[in-house]
């Protein structure tokens, strides 16, 4: 219900997008993760309920000023409980128990009324949490939804991204799509980051290395000391799982004998920087029919900066074998290559990443593809881009 009223009712719609903890109880608008000061100036949390006067099905309006409130009297900065708010002792029947009404607020604005819910919202919110935004620096704007509110979605919060943009059509080209990513390692961890934000149906991720210090400056968000030595699979898995549902992570390599670690993928990213592992994965997915886009980065240092190419390769289902036989991607071991000896590149990762998936996202009709090419050079000298169309 909450989404079919943001959806006809705008004030209520920018209220989900700037990330207020909405929710739908009862005819009531309810506003969790309001922060407010007890009489010790210590942080405390609670929940500003208003009634929702539906005009019909869809259409809803205040029905006056005032709003309850689930938690003690909040105080302001000066020690003194915060002035002007009126009300007093109350209680209310909502049908979920995690909130309990203790009483209500009325500060009436100038105008004798508020224009809509935002304002409304707006005007309790910097009352009753200025203070405690101001001395604890508490974010109110959460984000956080229910997961019933949520729905069959594969993300855990709502994707306000894809309404604000109206770009729902493009999202769901996505709905079925069972993706793997194979190497966790500098540019399958940004391929990651980027996919897990991507509405596909589900996300299989494979590696069997452990997570160092030298892998934080090569990867994504935060380096948390506890994940230091763990599998990669297991790091990245707890980094994303409060992110979206369906996320798989394993720590294992794949090669000749994981047909079944890939049964029913529609695409494979394959992030590998071992030549003789690529090859053996090139010939799995290749017997499983499986289109995929393999990722490589070539570097040296013959003028003293570092220089060298990224590359982001398309292999169709029906003409893999042949791109193969192209011999575009390393197939043997180089163990004096560059790369394993200068890890601080996470720009090149990430760029790499992008290549592969945007390519990705054209072959899906996300973005417009105006017969792009199957083969990608990225020269870092020059920051040139070019393209081998085919195959």
């Amino acid at each position: 219900m909450l989404i079919e009223l943001a959806s006809h009712n705008d004030d209520i719609r920018r209220l989900l997008d700037k990330g207020f903890a909405l929710r739908y109880d009862s005819e009531y608008l309810v506003v969790r993760d309001i922060p407010y000061l007890d009489a010790n100036k210590a942080l405390q949390v609670g929940t500003i309920v208003t009634k929702l006067v539906f005009v019909d099905k869809v259409h809803v309006q205040q029905q006056d000023h005032q709003i309850f409130f689930a938690g003690a009297v909040p105080y302001g900065l000066d020690g003194n409980p915060v002035p002007n708010l009126g009300g007093g002792t109350a209680s209310l029947t909502l049908e979920k128990t995690d909130v309990a009404v203790q009483r209500s607020f009325s500060n009436k604005p100038a105008s004798g009324r508020f224009p809509d819910f935002f304002a409304k919202i707006e005007h309790y919110l910097n009352l009753i949490g200025g203070p405690a935004i101001s001395l604890h620096g508490f974010n109110p704007y959460t984000f956080r939804v229910d997961h019933d509110v949520v729905g069959n979605s594969v993300f855990k919060f709502r994707d306000t991204l894809t309404s604000r943009a109206e770009i729902g059509d493009l999202a769901a080209l996505f709905k079925d799509e069972v993706i793997a990513i194979i190497g966790l390692g500098g540019t399958g961890c940004y391929i990651l980051d980027f996919m897990v934000k991507t509405p596909v149906k589900e996300i299989r991720g494979f590696d069997g290395d452990f997570y160092f210090v030298h892998n934080a400056y090569r990867s994504p968000g935060h380096l948390d000391e506890q994940d230091l030595g763990k599998a990669k699979a297991d790091v990245y898995q707890r980094r994303y799982d409060n992110f979206r549902h369906n996320l798989k992570l394993k720590q294992t390599y794949i090669d000749g004998t994981s047909a079944a670690d890939l049964g029913g993928v529609t695409f494979a990213f394959v992030c590998v920087d071992k030549g003789s592992a690529r090859a053996g994965i090139f010939d799995l997915l290749i017997k499983l029919g499986i289109p995929f886009i393999d990722v490589g980065m070539g570097l040296n240092r013959k003028e003293g900066p570092l220089a060298g190419t990224l590359r982001a390769t398309y292999y169709p289902a029906d003409e893999a074998a042949a791109v193969r036989d192209m011999q575009l991607a390393e197939l043997a071991d180089h163990p004096d290559d560059v790369y394993r000896a200068q890890v601080q590149i996470s720009e090149l990762n990430a760029m790499n990443a992008c290549l592969a998936v945007l390519r990705y996202k054209q072959l899906r009709g996300f973005y417009l593809d105006k017969q792009a090419p199957f083969h990608m050079l990225f020269d870092t000298a020059g920051l040139k881009l070019f393209g081998q169309e085919g195959p």
